[in-house]
């Protein structure tokens, strides 16, 4: 069985804040990425229809432009969903040290060697 201390709990939970909050600015960098060549798409329509282009390739370029909008939008909504989830991690971590430092010092304090020999009663009474 694998041993979960304090110590590796910790480890653990402040690997998972930085994976989740590098994750959420990919997405969010991904998601303006995607809003920039929404805009760029709708300009390049607006170029065309400015130049007399036939109808048919203006009014594709317009979609085309609605097209990655939506994608752009659902991309933002992700983004923000990944902030919100590394928020909560964040949340986590921080309950977790606070809960179980105390035992962590009381275990320090000891002079117990051996996690695995501590009895129940050794945490009730620390």
């Amino acid at each position: 069985m694998a041993e979960l201390t304090y110590k590796v709990l910790v480890r653990k939970t402040q690997d998972k804040e930085k994976a989740l909050a590098r994750n959420a600015e990919g997405v969010k960098k991904a998601a303006d990425n995607i809003k920039e060549l929404a805009d760029d798409t709708a300009s390049d329509a607006d170029a065309l229809g400015a130049k007399s282009v036939d109808r048919d390739s203006l009014a594709e370029c317009q979609e085309l432009s609605k097209i990655i909008r939506g994608v752009s939008d659902g991309a933002i909504t992700y983004a923000s969903k990944t902030a919100d989830t590394a928020k909560a991690a964040k949340a986590a971590g921080d309950q977790a040290r606070t809960t179980h430092a105390g035992f962590q010092e009381a275990f320090d304090r000891s002079d117990v060697t051996d996690l695995e020999k501590v009895s129940r009663d050794w945490f009730e009474q620390e």
